[in-house]
């Protein structure tokens, strides 16, 4: 009998999953999107023309607005909608997950008002059951095209880990096990806050000096955050760490690094996220993980700029001061 999956959401990472998952024989693959409009595109055009133009989706995926019928005979559910809305979409439909599907979430932030992990949003609002975090260096236009990438399933749960992995892990697609769930969603998240930071370096013109130095202690900070919450440090050495941030912070696909990039050029956040077709994951991330390190008194000098340049109008130049002329001190 085909496996069938139930992917939760429309976006560039959700189609990207499912011609991944669909390039598996005996896998059975449907499409959740959040309006029937969104739905029927999607079934007549078999592209997702804003987020993956030209990229074309297997007649084998189906596409529904329909929950019950999403869902039916699914053996597992795939979180791809954006953390800031992820909590409110699955209330909607909170009744129709029965059972205890596990859930594979690719979804990369921390929620605002609550500092939850994605897979603590799901468990909070769905039931408690098994999820496991996709991620690492993996940006969407890549795998639909079907080029190389080293990913990472992070979950406690290692049978179902390794049952994940085979169900993902294609010639171009290779997929190591992690069982430190919240060292991988937390460097998913916070990377994009380094990537915010990159890509104000690009828009001043500074070069790869900066962007190296930015990126080095990153991955400090990033890591200095995750021990403090419970993560286990070797995490942030591999592709969910490091690997992923060298990607967000150099990829030319990045929306976080293009959002930096923007600022440093002189326009406003504002002007910026009206213009964006996705979701800029790493501006609420920036917010909540700020407010969080505050509280708890974590050091993070760079998310600290960041956040000041997002959110209290700190220019970008005055920023990069603030970074360069802190007090001399042991790497």
């Amino acid at each position: 009998m085909p496996i069938k999956i139930t992917i939760l959401g429309s976006g560039a990472m959700a189609t990207a999953i499912a011609i991944l998952l669909a390039d598996h024989a005996g896998q059975d693959v449907a499409i959740w999107a959040r309006t029937e409009e969104k739905a029927e595109q999607l079934r007549r055009q078999r592209i997702n023309e804003k987020l993956l133009p030209g990229i074309r989706i297997p007649d084998s995926v189906e596409f529904t607005h329909d929950i019950q019928q999403a869902i039916e005979g699914a053996e597992f559910l795939v979180a791809a909608i954006p953390s800031q809305y992820l909590r409110a979409t699955l209330e909607t439909f909170k009744d129709a997950l029965t059972g205890n599907r596990p859930v594979i979430s690719v979804v990369k932030g921390i929620e605002n008002e609550t500092f939850l992990r994605p897979s603590q949003i799901i468990e909070e609002t769905i039931g408690n059951r098994v999820v496991l975090s996709l991620t690492g260096p993996s940006h969407a236009e890549e795998i639909a095209r079907r080029l190389p990438a080293s990913v990472v399933i992070a979950s406690g749960d290692v049978a179902l880990s390794k049952q994940v992995q085979s169900l993902l892990a294609t010639d171009r697609f290779r997929v190591y096990t992690n069982q430190d769930l919240i060292g991988a969603e937390l460097a998913g998240a916070l990377k994009n806050i380094i990537g915010i930071a990159a890509g104000i370096s690009d828009g001043l013109g500074y070069g790869d000096n900066a962007k190296s130095a930015l990126m080095t202690r990153g991955i400090v900070e990033i890591s200095r955050f995750g021990i403090a919450l419970g993560a286990e440090p070797e995490t942030f050495a591999g592709l969910a760490g490091i690997g992923d941030l060298i990607t967000t912070c150099i990829s030319p696909y990045g929306r976080n690094r293009l959002v930096g990039e923007r600022l440093g050029k002189g326009e406003t956040l504002a002007e910026i996220l009206n213009s964006m077709e996705s979701v800029a994951e790493g501006v609420s991330t920036t917010r909540a993980v700020f407010h969080l390190a505050e509280k708890n008194g974590i050091d993070m000098p760079i998310t600290e700029q960041v956040y000041r340049v997002l959110f209290e109008g700190l220019s970008p130049q005055a920023a990069t001061d603030q970074l360069m002329t802190r007090p001399m001190r042991k790497e």
